[in-house]
């Protein structure tokens, strides 16, 4: 899940955000809508390509008719400066597989060569770019970097928000704060993984600000409601585009699927000078949160809570027609009219259902069967659309193609896997349901991301059967029997040892007897704020990025590189002063 800050900025929640954009002069009192107001985080959370195109970056598909840096090094710049900038500075407006992995450790095409270990990027906050198409906290997040940096992180990873770029009208792209924050992680040399962002900010677990879909989008779904997707009770949700409508032109006689293809091909046109160097990772979002699932567990307003099994989404038009076809085509007709009807309410649990039950549930059974590869096919096959496109795009760029699945660990040890089955992932007790997502994406030469890595079974509720260590070790063995490269991230924001040395023993992929020297290609650290930089989080951090690089070759024990982190702490201490003082001119 799209997880972000646990605890965001404390003096910003709540706050109108005024929009700087217009430079230091501008009023402080101006505010945008309240669709783009800071919102407090959730409390109680547990979970939980082608060469570029002569028409230049803004040429849209036709239409379709209704018939078919330098080294810093040894410096660290001030923590305490960088915590205070995040909290205070304005805030403004809203085999080939071993292959792959080395080439993605190396870092595209400005990397290092033989290297190991994994390396450890870090995401960016949510509204790194303004409404005003700026930088956020330009001061805090250029000292951050800078901090970054001299641990030894890798790189960054961002959204690339299709509400901010294409907000006004389509085809009109608006890249000037991605432009300056890019630039940014070049001048620190730091690497990117960009994120092809199609999906509202809202709505989902940490989401910390909301950042809607672009306006002439809303506007079709606002014509058309069938555009969202839909449970059985007709609520709409609007985080992202239902895959039903992905070939039809419904958005001004573009399909979704061009719409994506057109931002991304853009994307391109302008960061090609980046591309492969400083840009080295597009991760194409899917769907809520950015990731390939269904919105079947939706915080936004109450609807769901964890560890309730969520609800099917496929009640709007486009989706019951083509699970009308399907049942034709099946010979079974009356299976076509709905999704089942027995699959309980968000909040329910497996046994709470006769159709997730695990005697005589409705899910093993020949109905269900038709159902879930109906419903898991759909996905697959929207995956498989937006990454044929993806791949085209950025052939020859240098840069990698990843995709986010989620880490939906609860209910995980009952037979049917309820929470799974309900967001799309068709796994059960008796059905690998990662398999075919690590087979689609290795077709394509795509990434697999995970998420929940951090997470241990006992930690989790365990009257909901929750087994995130054991789904990690499923998703593993299904990359490695599809010889996908396995990318991970922690679903919420840790910063003990305890969550650290759980990651570390994840990335070393250490899931069989044949194993080897298998690592993940990298791991995304969730998230840059002020809590990272507490000193004594700061020094457990730089110990953690150490022993990831370290990998499977590590020669020092975690105590060692932990006192060696405690010196790198003390010793830049005689640089704050000069940091502090660059940061307030």
């Amino acid at each position: 899940m799209a997880l972000s800050l646990t605890h965001q900025i404390g003096s910003l929640a709540g706050t109108p955000v005024p929009d700087t954009s217009a430079g230091e002069s501008s009023s402080s009192s101006a505010t945008v809508s309240a669709a783009a107001v800071w919102k407090s985080p959730s409390a109680n959370i547990r979970c939980a390509a082608r060469k570029p195109d002569p028409a230049g970056a803004d040429a849209l598909s036709p239409p379709l008719t209704p018939c078919r840096s330098p080294s810093l090094t040894g410096i660290r710049p001030d923590l305490s400066v960088t915590c205070k900038a995040f909290a205070t500075d304005a805030v403004a407006n809203p085999s080939e597989t071993e292959e792959a992995e080395r080439a993605y450790r190396e870092g595209g095409k400005g990397g290092k060569s033989g290297e190991g270990g994994v390396p450890v990027y870090v995401m960016m906050p949510l509204d790194s770019v303004t409404w005003g198409n700026g930088v956020n906290r330009k001061k805090a997040v250029n000292a951050a970097m800078a901090a970054l940096k001299s641990a030894g992180v890798e790189g960054i990873m961002m959204d690339v928000w299709w509400g901010l770029v294409e907000r006004e009208k389509p085809g009109e792209y608006n890249w000037g704060g991605y432009r300056e924050l890019l630039e940014m992680a070049k001048k620190h040399g730091l690497k990117v993984q960009a994120v092809m962002s199609f999906h509202q900010c809202g709505g989902n677990v940490g989401d910390s600000c909301t950042i809607p879909l672009p306006k002439w989008v809303v506007e079709e779904i606002n014509k058309d409601p069938d555009l969202a997707y839909t449970d059985q009770w007709g609520r709409r949700n609007y985080e992202y585009l239902s895959l039903g409508c992905d070939t039809l032109p419904v958005l001004k006689g573009r399909t979704p699927v061009q719409c994506y293809a057109d931002f991304m091909r853009a994307f391109r046109d302008n960061f090609k000078n980046l591309l492969g160097d400083t840009i080295v990772e597009i991760q194409v979002g899917m769907g809520p949160a950015g990731e390939l699932r269904y919105p079947s567990y939706p915080e936004q307003n109450g609807t769901w809570r964890f560890p309730g099994i969520g609800a099917f989404q496929c009640y709007d038009k486009y989706m019951l027609s083509s699970l009308k076809a399907a049942a034709e085509d099946a010979g079974k007709p009356e299976w076509g009219s709905t999704g089942p009807r027995d699959a309980g309410e968000y909040n329910n649990w497996p046994e709470d259902t006769p159709f997730f039950r695990k005697e005589g549930g409705g899910w093993n059974s020949e109905y269900g069967e038709f159902f879930l590869t109906w419903y898991s096919k759909m996905l697959l096959d929207h995956g498989e659309r937006i990454l044929t496109s993806a791949k085209s795009i950025f052939e020859d760029t240098g840069v990698k193609i990843s995709v986010k699945v989620a880490g939906i660990h609860w209910h995980y040890g009952t037979r049917s896997h309820a929470a799974e089955l309900t967001a799309g992932y068709y796994n059960t007790r008796f059905r690998d349901g990662y398999l075919p997502i690590a087979e689609m994406l290795a077709r394509h030469g795509a990434i697999f991301n995970f998420t929940c890595i951090e997470m241990r079974d006992h930690e989790q509720p365990q009257d909901a059967l929750c087994a995130p260590e054991k789904l990690v070790k499923q998703v593993a063995l299904a990359t490695q029997k599809a010889k996908v490269p396995l990318a991970g991230e922690n679903a919420l924001p840790r910063y003990d040892e305890y969550a650290h040395k759980q990651i570390l023993k994840a990335s070393q992929l250490n899931v069989d007897d044949d194993s080897g020297e298998k690592e993940m290609c990298a791991f995304t650290y969730l998230r840059m704020n002020p809590h990272l930089f507490q000193p004594d989080n700061w020094r457990k951090f730089v110990a953690f990025v150490k022993k990831m690089k370290e990998g499977k070759s590590a020669r020092k024990c975690w105590e060692q590189v932990e006192r060696e982190a405690e010196h790198f702490v003390h010793v830049s201490q005689p640089l704050v002063q000069e940091a502090a003082v660059a940061l307030s001119q």
